[in-house]
Formats: C-alpha cells, structure tokens, sequence
C-alpha cells in the first residue's frame, strides 16, 4: 500500500500520495484519477435496477456474480458531460472497503504511475465549493488530472456507500 505524506509546512490536510498508480478516466471535457489498487475490473454500461427515490446520480444496481452494486455516474455526481448511456459507457468497479461499488465515466484512459513530487495540493475553493474529495493535482503530458478520493467521495454522508468505521481500520 502506498505511504501518505502530510505537508506540514502548508499545515495542509491533503496528503501527497508516493510512488503510486492511477487509473485515469474521463467526464465530459475534465479527467481524473483513482487509486488503482481500488479497481476491480472495467465494464461496459449494461441494464441496471432503478431503486426508487434514489438521487439522480444513482442510476441503481447489477448483480454482479452474484453480489449486488450500486451504480454511481459521476458525471451527474459532479455535473459535468452530458449522461447518455451507449456501447461506449464505461463503468469502472471499485472494490471499497469490503463493499463493492460501479462508477459510470465517459471513458477510461490509461494507468498512470506519480510520485509525491507530481501531485500538487488542490487549490484552496471558497466555501461554496466542496474540494474534500480531492487528493490533489497533477499534470501527465500536458493535461490536468484531478485526483479523486474515491472512498471519502463515496463514505459521504450523501452517497453513504461505505461504511467509514471500516475504512478507518484498513
């Protein structure tokens, strides 16, 4: 696993993630990237099970060999692209803290691997912007990556789809 460390000197709360590796994925224009140690397997978008009087950005769940998963699209999550569903829609499946959970994207691109000096602290927004699940910034041939932090993203009281006291003990 890889080792955090904090900038202190900032006294920021963001930690700079070494030596480690990347998923990297698009919605609409902007790309991110999750830690590829979270990363089960990439699929394409099939049929889902609506839940009724979920959030929009819930589309609902698969049975995946027998374990059920939600399904998120980040895209209405994070208000960006268009959400339309084709051949094309990837949905990326990420093992969290012994819960399961799909992410919808517009596409996957590529594993990236950055060390600490590569991944900036994310700018500090006002209060009307939430940059909580935000580990941090970094630029890969010429392009802005905004690294997610997929578990605290889906341990939030909104999404609540891992339990937090399980990830406190991982």
């Amino acid at each position: 696993m890889a080792e955090q460390v904090v900038d202190s000197q900032e006294g920021n709360e963001f930690g700079r993630l070494l030596g480690q590796e990347y998923l990297t994925f698009s919605l609409g224009e902007e790309h991110y990237a999750v830690d590829i140690l979270k990363v089960q397997e990439i699929r394409g978008y099939g049929a889902v099970t609506k839940i009724a009087n979920a959030p929009s950005f819930i589309k609902g769940v698969i049975n995946l060999r027998g374990v059920i998963v939600p399904i998120i699209d980040l895209r209405i999550k994070f208000n960006v692209g268009d959400a339309h569903y084709d051949e094309f829609t990837i949905v990326i499946v990420l093992n969290l803290a012994d819960r399961v959970v799909g992410i919808v994207v517009d596409g996957v691109s590529d594993v990236v691997s950055l060390g600490g000096e590569q991944i900036k602290n994310p700018p500090d927004f006002s209060a009307n912007f939430d940059s909580e699940y935000i580990l941090g910034l970094a630029t890969v041939d010429e392009q802005m990556l905004i690294i997610v932090d997929i578990e605290r993203l889906m341990s939030s009281e909104e999404m609540a789809l891992v339990d937090k006291s399980r990830m406190q003990a991982e």
